[in-house]
């Protein structure tokens, strides 16, 4: 069975996402493994399983808001982030190119949830469900 989450764009994106979060954390040092490295990972996780949550809920107002917590979560990953960064445990070209894919994620939720409350897709494509360039390829 096919589920709809997974036909989303910012899913597809954000699932991409917590895959590079988890490989960017494994080179962590050991000592930030229980604290900094899992928060970061679980709130890249949290990101893909709120949008999916929420394209499995049953009305679009609970998708949004579903989706909206999604945008925290990446706010939360945006700060934790910065952290690693100013910690050195991220290298200026790892956190840019990490925020650059928030950045596009963000935007592509925003467009879903705007098309979910208008009913007409974002402006600069034919649907939520057509997919956008990566900014990391």
């Amino acid at each position: 069975m096919e589920k709809p989450h997974k036909k989303l764009v910012a899913w597809q994106e954000a699932i991409d996402l917590t895959i590079a979060i988890y490989h960017t954390t494994d080179n962590f040092p050991k000592e930030h493994l229980f604290n900094l490295s899992s928060q970061i990972r679980r709130a890249a996780l949290s990101v893909a399983s709120n949008i999916a949550e929420g394209a499995a809920r049953q009305t679009k107002k609970e998708f949004t808001n579903f989706l909206h917590i999604a945008q925290a979560s990446l706010s939360e990953l945006d700060t934790q982030l910065e952290v690693a960064k100013r910690l050195k445990l991220l290298e200026e070209d790892q956190h840019r190119d990490l925020d650059r894919l928030l950045n596009h994620i963000d935007k592509l939720i925003s467009g879903l949830i705007k098309y979910l409350k208008s009913g007409k897709p974002p402006t600069n494509t034919s649907s939520p469900f057509t997919p956008y360039p990566s900014p990391l390829q």
